[in-house]
């Protein structure tokens, strides 16, 4: 119950981010540690205690001892275009910076006119 709560922490941290702050680098964090909160949520779902890996080696083993795969694949999938996304908006925040000379969305605001 512990490692739930702790992704809802997380999860608020980054909405924390997000929401108040005003410097771009800031809300990208923000974007991520929200990110990583989800995908460790998913995968504190597909855990299991004494769970045993999901192969049938054997015909005595039970699968209700089994790990789910699919949370863990879906996770690898996450991770991987979460990467992606917070490159592109990486690059797209170098630009803006490029244009305007700073990070603060207010300041880019008034300068956009």
């Amino acid at each position: 119950m512990t490692e739930y709560i702790l992704c809802l922490i997380l999860f608020c941290v980054g909405l924390y981010a997000i929401m108040i702050k005003r410097n771009l680098i800031k809300i990208i964090i923000g974007l991520c540690i929200m990110e990583y909160s989800v995908n460790l949520f998913f995968t504190l779902i597909g855990y299991k205690h004494g769970g045993i890996v999901p192969i049938f080696s054997s015909l005595d083993e039970t699968p209700a001892r089994m790990v789910d795969p699919i949370p863990q694949a879906l996770i690898l999938t996450a991770i991987v275009i979460g990467l992606a996304v917070t490159c592109l908006i990486v690059a797209i925040a170098l630009k803006i910076y490029e244009k305007y000379k700073t990070y603060d969305i207010r300041e880019i605001t008034r300068l956009k006119g």
